[in-house]
């Protein structure tokens, strides 16, 4: 039985995001000199990535001068705010107030972050 479509990007589906997220458009090549600096993986790998990437519709490729280059087509802060409700559903029930005990208990932050918590907190509050 085959497995079900994943309903996000896979660990390296969403490194390669992150690089056309913050770079812009890039060639293959490009994608995995970028992701060699953490993550060795040969070219014809990222190839394969890149193109079932293509047909879950996360990049498009357009060629320029000869050469593909790919970028992004969903947005970034979109997917992320997707993939963090996720986790919030399945691993804290829905509940948003543990998820960010659960974040002030485990992370460190500091006095930037904490005025900034402060002030989304009076905003949302209508203080």
């Amino acid at each position: 039985m085959a497995r079900p479509a994943a309903k996000h990007p896979t660990e390296l589906e969403l490194e390669i995001l992150k690089i056309l997220w913050r770079e812009g458009p890039q060639s293959g090549r490009d994608v995995r000199d970028q992701l060699a600096e953490f993550r060795d993986l040969a070219y014809t790998s990222v190839m394969t990535v890149m193109g079932i990437m293509e047909d879950k519709s996360y990049l498009r490729r357009k060629k320029v001068d000869g050469a593909f280059l790919y970028s992004a087509r969903i947005k970034e802060s979109a997917t992320k705010r997707r993939m963090l409700r996720d986790v919030v559903d399945r691993v804290y029930e829905g509940s948003t107030v543990s998820v960010a005990l659960n974040l002030l208990q485990a992370a460190e932050i500091d006095d930037h972050e904490l005025r900034q918590l402060r002030k989304l907190i009076r905003d949302k509050s209508g203080e």
